[in-house]
């Protein structure tokens, strides 16, 4: 396994976000990410480095909506959708099957 991965809601709210805590620095973890979500035709519109958190997001729009992708100095990286729920609904559904992702279970309670 590759990586590891939590759908989880983000802190103090109900919209839900995948959180990959663990392969992330992987330099392939981008390209294996985008072929893993291949049948939804992800296409990365724009990257900004920004610079003072530290972090880049993909702008990426799909066959299955908008999100975007936050990868941090820190190894995490987090796909986020706050107006398309049922985008991360449909990429975790394919994460599920993909050999190389593993999604954890998580207490919702934790992140109120």
């Amino acid at each position: 396994m590759k990586y590891k991965y939590n759908f989880r809601p983000g802190y103090k709210s109900q919209d839900l976000l995948i959180e990959i805590f663990s392969g992330a620095e992987n330099e392939d973890f981008l390209s294996d990410f985008l072929n893993a979500i291949s049948e939804i035709n992800p296409k990365v519109d724009s990257i900004k480095n920004l610079w003072m958190n530290d972090e880049h997001l993909f702008e990426i729009t799909s066959d299955a909506g908008f999100f975007i992708l936050s990868k941090d100095i820190w190894d995490l990286a987090f796909i986020m959708s706050d107006e398309n729920q049922e985008c991360l609904n449909t990429i975790n559904s394919i994460l599920l099957k993909d050999q190389n992702f593993q999604k954890t279970e998580v207490n919702f309670d934790d992140y109120k």
